[in-house]
């Protein structure tokens, strides 16, 4: 089979492997449709440290290819997706919550190319398989099914850590695919006003078609000076970090009200110093503020509950998509992530 792998730090590349063979618990699924992520471009980078030659990606759905011999309730050539993130949902961390950081570790629940190959390839290994990969309901394609598998996930984390409730406010710096979902997870949950935080226009009219009431544009405005004038003076009861700069890290203290919460799914990676927190806005420590820090949590209940929002028309998250290839397309499409060319959001990869 085929598989889009990072050869080296700043090298990817194309290579055949062998296709893989499910243990017990595991099964083999037959790639229909995948999607690039920002975070597979960090990875190139050099962000993670990874083995040669791992395959990259963890948005993917397609056909159940092979089941492990201890799987129940999936059958060989059903439509599934998995979850970008697949917790063994078995040890002491899932079991208290936090599925996302499995095993102790640090964004342990992430095997996909962190710990084992990836899924953008032509099959792919899926561990855990009957807690992390849920069928696809017949009404879906696998165009919206592939949103469940992280930005929308990874979003409505960002909007369930805020803790949103009705009529409340809310202020998003950024409006990437994350950002945009974390938008939706807002409007979902009933936030009297969303304030987006976006300059490009095509995300200021996606932000405008997901929810978000007013845009700040951060390349006209001091976006914390506007969020303040819209919010009389007192600042959100919300703010979400979705782009991961210390500028828009600091911004959500500055425009939260004493007694809200800050909720991070940003990426700091990319500028490896520490955060730091603006102490007034904090109250020199003593604002109530609350800080969550969060990510995908993965499993089949919640792609379920994804697909149940999608089917009955609560969320069509597909005009994020702002260009489709083919898999023999997937180097070009990757470039295109890296520099964010012509606008790209998120690209759709068809391998069928």
């Amino acid at each position: 089979m085929r598989a889009f792998v990072l050869r080296k730090v700043g090298e990817v590349g194309v290579v055949e492997k062998p296709v893989p063979e499910p243990g017990p618990n595991e099964a083999v699924v037959r790639t229909t449709a995948a999607m690039v992520c920002t975070s597979d471009v960090h990875t190139m980078k050099g962000a993670i440290p990874v083995a040669p030659d791992v395959t990259l990606g963890h948005e993917a759905v397609g056909v159940v290819h092979a089941l492990g011999s201890a799987v129940e309730g999936l059958g060989e050539g059903q439509r599934v997706a998995v979850g970008g993130v697949t917790p063994c949902f078995q040890c002491e961390y899932c079991q208290r919550g936090f599925s996302s950081q499995c095993g102790g570790r640090m964004m342990g629940g992430a095997v996909f190319t962190v710990q084992a190959d990836g899924n953008m390839a032509e099959y792919f290994l899926v561990r855990n398989a009957q807690a992390n990969l849920a069928p696809i309901p017949e009404t879906l394609g696998d165009h919206q099914a592939l949103y469940a598998t992280d930005m929308l996930s990874t979003g409505f984390v960002a909007a369930e850590h805020a803790e949103i409730e009705f009529g409340e406010t809310v202020a998003i710096f950024a409006q990437g695919a994350v950002g945009l979902s974390a938008t939706i997870g807002c409007r979902l949950r009933g936030a009297g006003l969303v304030i987006a935080v976006e300059s490009i226009p095509q995300r200021q009219e996606l932000a405008r078609h997901f929810g978000a009431d007013v845009i700040v544009d951060h390349a006209q405005h001091d976006p914390v000076r506007r969020i303040l004038e819209l919010t009389g003076g007192q600042g959100v009861d919300a703010a979400i970090e979705a782009l991961g700069t210390p500028r828009t890290w600091e911004a959500t203290f500055r425009v939260t009200k004493p007694g809200g919460r800050i909720s991070n799914v940003g990426y700091h990676g990319d500028v490896p110093k520490p955060l730091k927190i603006p102490l007034e806005p904090f109250g020199y420590g003593m604002s109530d503020k609350q800080i969550y820090g969060g990510l995908n949590r993965g499993g089949r209940e919640r792609l379920r509950r994804i697909f149940r929002l999608l089917e009955h028309g609560k969320v069509d998250p597909t005009p994020m998509t702002t260009q489709e290839f083919g898999f023999d397309e997937i180097e070009r499409a990757f470039r295109m992530m890296e520099s964010r060319e012509n606008g790209i959001i998120k690209p759709l990869i068809r391998f069928d």
